[in-house]
C-alpha cells in the first residue's frame, strides 16, 4: 500500500522527498562520508604499526611528523612496529584516554597478512577498533593496506569495513609506494620520500571531506 501511494505522487513531490531523505540521512544515496572541521587546538592520533611508527625513515620523518607541518595540528604519533589487530584493539582504550584525539588515522593490519593471521578475525578487530574510536566522539579514517604479493591492492576487507561503517578511505596510497622502489626502504615499508606522499595524502583526503 505505501509503494503505492508513493507512486502516485507528482514527481516533483517524489524528487523532493528524495532528497530530503538522502540529506536526512547519513548513510543515504552513496554521498561520501563527511569529517568534522578540525579546531587549531584539536590534536590527531595516528593509530597503528610500522607504517605509523615510520619504520625505514630517519627519526623525524615519519608520516605522522610530516602530517603535523601539512595540516597544522599536533598529530601523536601512536604506532607500534610487529603489532597485530588484536594487540592494537587491546591498546586502543589506553591511548585514546592519554590523547583525548579529535580524528583517528587508523592504519592497521598489515602484520596479520604477513603473519597469515586470519583476516576475517582481523576484520573484526579493525571494526570493533572504530566502534571504540567512535564512542569517544572522535572521528576516524582509515589507510587500506595490500595483501603481499606481485601485484599490490589494498586488501578487499578495508575497503568492506569502509562502505559499510561510512569510513573515509585512503585505499590507493599504501600500494603505490610499496609497488615503487623509489619510495620504499624495503618490501614493506616506505621510505622518508615514501612518508612524505603518504601524509600529503591523508592532508588531501581530510581536505576533501572537510576537516581542514
Amino acid at each position: 500500500m505505501v509503494a503505492k501511494h508513493l507512486c502516485r505522487l507528482p514527481s516533483r513531490r517524489m524528487n523532493l522527498l528524495v532528497l530530503s531523505l538522502c540529506a536526512a540521512l547519513s548513510w543515504g544515496c552513496g554521498s561520501d562520508p563527511e569529517l568534522p572541521l578540525l579546531a587549531a587546538s584539536d590534536r590527531v592520533l595516528a593509530f597503528g604499526d610500522s607504517l605509523t611508527y615510520g619504520t625505514g625513515a630517519p627519526r623525524g620523518q615519519s608520516y605522522p611528523d610530516v602530517l603535523a607541518g601539512l595540516i597544522g595540528r599536533e598529530v601523536v604519533n601512536a604506532g607500534v612496529p610487529g603489532e597485530v589487530t588484536t594487540e592494537g584493539l587491546q591498546r586502543l582504550g589506553g591511548v585514546l584516554e592519554k590523547v583525548s584525539p579529535r580524528l583517528v588515522v587508523l592504519c592497521h593490519g598489515g602484520n596479520d597478512m604477513l603473519r597469515k593471521k586470519n583476516l576475517a578475525a582481523a576484520e573484526s578487530n579493525l571494526r570493533s577498533m572504530i566502534e571504540t574510536i567512535r564512542g569517544t566522539g572522535a572521528a576516524v579514517i582509515m589507510l587500506g593496506v595490500p595483501r603481499p604479493g606481485v601485484f599490490l591492492s589494498t586488501a578487499k576487507f578495508y575497503e568492506r569495513i569502509a562502505e559499510d561503517m561510512r569510513v573515509p578511505i585512503e585505499a590507493d596510497i599504501v600500494p603505490d609506494l610499496l609497488g615503487d622502489r623509489q619510495y620504499k626502504s624495503d618490501t614493506v615499508h616506505p621510505n622518508a620520500r615514501g612518508y612524505a606522499k603518504l601524509a600529503a595524502a591523508i592532508d588531501k583526503l581530510l581536505r576533501e571531506r572537510g576537516a581542514l
